[in-house]
Order: C-alpha cells, then structure tokens, then sequence
C-alpha cells in the first residue's frame, strides 16, 4: 500500500472515530474533541491524518475550528448545503420545477405536523402574519411570505424539516421573490394565493387535515402554473 492510499485510510479512520463518539452519546454538540494529539495517539495515525479530517469536518460543518481554543461539535450543516444547492442550480441540475417539487413535499408534512403540534400561541402568531399579508410592500410582503412558512414548519416539531427548510433559504429566498413578482403581476393569481394562505392558516385553527392537504395543493398549484407559463415563454 503506498503512502498517499495510507494517508487516505488514516483519515477516514479519524472520522469514524468521532462519527462512534457521536453515536455512543461521548460526543454531544457543543463539546470538545480530543486534541490533534491525543486523536494521533488513541488512533495510532499522523498528526497529518489528523489535520486532514479535522478540516473536512469543518468544512461540511460537523465541527468548528476555534484559534487557540480548539475544535467544537456543531452540526451547522446548512452553509454546505445551500452552496452545494447552489451551484446545482447554476449548473442547471436542478431547476425552479424541482424546487418546487421538493418545497410541496415538506412544507405538506410541515403542516400536517403542525396540525397535531402547535400551540395557541403559534396560532395566533400565525393569524397576526397572514392579516397583513399582501398589505405591505412588495418588499415587507416577501418577507412575511416566508415568516408564515417558516413559522409553520417550525410548528411541525420537527427538526429536520425545519433543518432542512431553513438550509434552503437562500435558495428558496431568490424562488420566492420570482414566483411572487410573476404571480403579483395578475389579480386573480394574488387573490388566489392570499386564499391559499389564509386555509393553511385555517387548517391549522380547525385542526383540519383535509383542509390542510388541499391549501398546500393550492398554494403550489398556482406555483406550477407560472412555472409552466415561464417554461413555454423560453421555448
């Protein structure tokens, strides 16, 4: 085995070494790894290895590297994954159809969720948003569009949907604003979608699962259509 293929498994020896720490709970976020030369030693590896992993770890966003106080488990997963998104999208791996497809999925299940989930509170909060929507400015309207979907998705409890929605704010921020310019720029397409949020919104007060699944259906059926428009424009 030459040397560059012995660095390799070293390195990967590493990370399975703090991936089993993790598992078996020695590890927790906000704690401390080992130092560079306690991990060489326990793991029988260079301090080279060490590095190596220690640096990919920190790039995908499992640690971060502090100066002079060492490295930290954080789980901060969403910069790798918005620009890895990011650049699928510039390269045209993914397009506005296949955002959308991946939006309708969670932010359906967000909201089911939500429907079992929420507080009065949350509710209520819900209700302040959704009432002046489409009130605003064109500006303060996209932001408090995505407050009503992040606030929903919050509501679900669950974590990985909320992870995951929030990893794609940078992309869905930029589809977002698009969508809406198009979709604004006709009465009834904004008159449908400020109906398609208040029955999300409706859904959530009535506890209904039914009225739930056909708002989502709404909102991005409306999505689908200009999509579909802006798709036959380019062709």
């Amino acid at each position: 085995m030459d040397e560059k293929e012995l660095h390799k498994k070293s390195y990967i020896k590493v990370i399975d070494y703090i991936k089993g720490q993790i598992r078996e709970g020695n590890l927790i976020t906000g704690g401390k790894l080992p130092a560079e030369r306690e991990l060489s030693t326990i793991l029988g590896v260079s301090r080279n290895s060490v590095r190596e992993a220690i640096r990919t770890l920190d790039i995908i966003g499992v640690i971060s590297s502090q100066q002079g106080a060492g490295n930290y488990l954080t789980g901060n997963f969403e910069n790798n994954l918005v620009e890895s998104m990011s650049i699928m999208f510039l390269l045209n791996q993914i397009d506005y159809h296949q955002i959308s497809q991946l939006r309708r999925g969670l932010e359906m299940q967000a909201l089911l969720l939500a429907i079992d989930n929420i507080t009065e509170h949350e509710v209520e909060r819900l209700v302040e948003i959704n009432n002046i929507l489409e009130s605003e400015t064109e500006e303060n309207n996209v932001i408090l569009d995505k407050k009503l979907h992040y606030n929903i998705a919050k509501a679900s409890k669950n974590t990985l949907i909320i992870d995951i929605l929030q990893a794609l704010s940078e992309l869905i921020d930029q589809f977002i604003v698009d969508l809406r310019r198009e979709i604004l720029s006709e009465d009834k397409s904004k008159s449908r979608l400020k109906e398609a949020h208040t029955e999300m919104v409706k859904s959530l007060i009535m506890r209904d699962k039914n009225m739930a699944y056909e708002a989502i259906n709404k909102h991005f059926g409306i999505i689908d259509e200009k999509l579909s428009e802006n798709f036959i424009k380019t062709i």
